[in-house]
């Protein structure tokens, strides 16, 4: 049967997507907040978590392999299930996903608070995760749904950007002053935030329907799930377990024929979950492979700087975050500016301008050393990775979403997303290894330090390549879409 199939019509939204000639109403004004509040969140909360990982490290006792774990856990659960927190949104209905998973994330956010032991953190850190994976989605596609291609969903999205760097800023200082008090503190503040998310979200999100009630694949939500939640797991344990050993071997083989399944699956299903000829779409694939880089460059690079930071400079949590505001402030403040330059160039071009000063940041931090260099290294690779950021942020997310029929953005939100996070696992993962456990010490640079550094670099020039090899989708590229108006919007 084919693959193709297609679902009934989505049932009305309230309130209608915004035409590119007409004013933004107050309610849809309301509605872009409340997404952009539940992506501020999730910046809040990777960023205060960033910070407190040496204090976490010190209160529980956990080695670095471990710790390694507290972002990780998160990855494992987000990754692991984007792919069916994308199409259940698209089928059971955005809104009403979003709300549910946002009502669990903030649950899982008072248990992190609470807890006293490392392996509980952890399990809170997955759900936390696993919230995010239909947070995450169901968010991007009611936003990519209520605003239509063109400059209006670029500046939807630009705002979108600012939003989620605010959080990622606001919570480096939050992370850092909080964890002068307790670090548990960092894990709590999340929780009231989200219920007023979720009482806004309420009052203000469109309501939507279940779209295919009868059409659900459960086989191929069992083994994409499987496959991506062992693959992650599996990439994350190696370092422990070894490459080579014939646990991790044995369970990429698992994960292979999972694979094999799911892609079987959707070749015969009425209903796949994931209609494989979304992958003609070469901006969408593009899209999918830069963000495995950019999110596996920078979580690496996050974590081994913290611990540099702190364990080897000296230097406080909150002296960490304030070296690293530059970069959310770059970000922050080019949200406005960036969706008109997506209109004017195009994401293409500006996605490859971001990967080079990703990979200009990581290199510059080569030059690191045992005693503090700030002007000449650390400020400057704040500021060149808070404008890779601003500029392929936004934009992986329209090149990953344009040309994209309403009935399946819910999935490209989620591969796209999706992609991010099992970008970021197997970086970390491969970095962790590099640096090893127990390497780090007060005073001195390990000589593992420079080498995994190295990684993260190579990873960026692998992502650059990949946003700038191959000929544009010329049927759907987004690119197309974006340059067609350039007449001057007037929605304010």
């Amino acid at each position: 049967m084919s693959s193709t199939a297609t679902l009934s019509p989505p049932a009305p939204a309230t309130p209608p997507p915004a035409p590119a000639d007409q004013r933004w109403t107050p309610r849809l004004w309301g509605t872009l907040l409340v997404l952009c509040a539940v992506l501020f969140l999730d910046g809040l909360d990777i960023s205060m978590v960033g910070v407190t990982l040496p204090a976490i490290q010190t209160d529980l006792g956990l080695s670095t392999a471990t710790l390694q774990w507290i972002v990780s856990g998160y990855v494992l659960g987000y990754g692991g299930l984007l792919l069916l927190g994308g199409r259940t949104a698209d089928l059971l209905g955005r809104r009403r996903v979003l709300l549910i998973a946002l009502a669990v994330f903030a649950g899982a956010s008072v248990l992190g608070g609470l807890v006293e032991d490392g392996t509980l953190l952890i399990a809170t850190r997955f759900i936390k995760g696993l919230a995010a994976a239909f947070t995450a989605p169901a968010g991007l596609s009611i936003l990519t749904t209520t605003f239509p291609e063109g400059p209006v969903r670029n500046r939807a999205l630009g705002i979108y950007t600012v939003f989620g760097a605010s959080g990622f800023s606001s919570g480096l200082i939050l992370g850092g002053l909080l964890t002068e008090i307790d670090w548990r503190v960092t894990f709590l503040l999340p929780a009231p935030l989200a219920l007023i998310a979720l009482v806004a979200g309420l009052r203000l999100l469109p309501r939507d329907g279940v779209r295919n009630p009868g059409g659900y694949d459960v086989l191929g939500a069992a083994t994409s799930t499987g496959a991506l939640l062992l693959l992650v797991f599996t990439v994350v344990n190696a370092p422990e377990a070894g490459w080579t050993s014939l646990r991790t071997l044995g369970s990429l083989a698992v994960v292979a024929a999972l694979a094999a399944a799911f892609v079987i699956a959707e070749r015969t299903v009425a209903h796949p979950l994931v209609r494989l000829g979304i992958f003609a779409n070469r901006s969408l694939v593009r899209a999918d492979l830069t963000a495995m880089a950019v999110s596996g460059g920078y979580l690496s690079f996050q974590f081994i700087v913290a611990l540099y930071l702190q364990n080897v400079l000296g230097w406080s949590p909150l002296q960490m975050a304030l070296s690293l505001l530059p970069a959310g402030i770059i970000v922050a403040s080019s949200g406005p500016v960036v969706g008109r330059l997506i209109t004017r160039y195009g994401t293409r071009r500006l996605i490859a301008l971001g990967m080079v000063a990703f990979v200009a940041a990581y290199a510059l931090f080569l030059r690191a050393g045992p005693e503090p260099a700030f002007l000449t290294v650390i400020l400057p690779t704040a500021l060149l990775l808070g404008l890779g950021f601003a500029l392929s942020f936004s934009a992986l997310n329209v090149q990953a979403t344009n040309g994209v029929a309403d009935d399946e953005q819910g999935l490209a939100s989620g591969l796209v997303q999706s992609s991010f996070q099992v970008g970021g696992a197997v970086a970390l993962a491969v970095t962790s290894a590099v640096v090893g456990g127990g390497a780090i010490v007060p005073g001195r640079l390990p000589d593992t330090f420079l080498a995994a550094i190295g990684v993260v670099t190579a990873i960026s020039l692998l992502g650059l390549l990949a946003a700038v090899l191959g000929r544009s989708d010329r049927t759907s590229a987004p690119d197309a879409v974006e340059n067609r108006s350039l007449a001057p919007q007037s929605a304010a």
